[in-house]
């Protein structure tokens, strides 16, 4: 698994799941011994000791339910339900499209649309790039900026917070990885 799929799966992963999910244990488990910081590929070790000392999935729970879950949730994870977020139904298709396998599960969520561009990168196929910028630019940038300000602003632990800013470095520099990429893609387009 590359840096790109790492970062989009760790992020996906705590926005996309309770914190005492017991597939979260073993990130978790990183996050509080500081291991974590050893394999992360950004330069955030900062934000990561600030998730460090708040990485009590029990205690997050509360948090994350109030932040998350429910109708009377503080911030709502789905781009549907944002101005500038795409409906469920286009997010759908076009993970569809490129053969993604779905459950019922809305897939407008923002922990799942990075858990998506984890899938889209691990897959290769050959125009994941374009696959990549696409889901960035049209399903998950255009609302995430206004996402990730709430969440900063009505968590009530140092982890949500924490993790906001984390996403939003990581997001822009995971976006400049793959306009770089493109880059390089057409560059060797034009030499062949």
């Amino acid at each position: 698994m590359n840096e790109f799929s790492i970062i989009c799966r760790v992020i996906g992963s705590l926005f996309n799941r309770q914190p005492q999910d017991p597939l979260l244990e073993p990130l978790f488990t990183l996050l509080r011994t500081g291991k974590l910081q050893q394999h992360w590929p950004l330069e955030q070790d900062e934000l990561l000791a600030r998730l460090q000392q708040h990485a009590d999935p029990q205690a997050l729970a509360a948090d994350y339910n109030a932040l998350f879950i429910g109708s009377e949730c503080r911030v709502s994870p789905y781009g549907s339900q944002w101005q500038d977020g795409p409906a469920e139904a286009e997010v759908r298709s076009f993970l569809q499209q490129r053969g993604m396998p779905l459950t019922d599960a809305p897939v407008d969520h923002f922990g799942a649309l990075l858990l998506a561009a984890s899938w889209l990168e691990d897959q290769a196929q050959e125009d994941e790039i374009q696959a990549q910028i696409a889901l960035f630019d049209d399903y998950l940038l255009p609302w995430c900026g206004a996402f990730l300000g709430k969440v900063e602003a009505h968590a009530a632990s140092g982890f949500y917070r924490t993790l906001a800013a984390l996403s939003r470095e990581a997001l822009q520099a995971m976006r400049e990885e793959l306009a770089e990429a493109e880059e390089s893609e057409e560059a060797g387009e034009d030499d062949a």
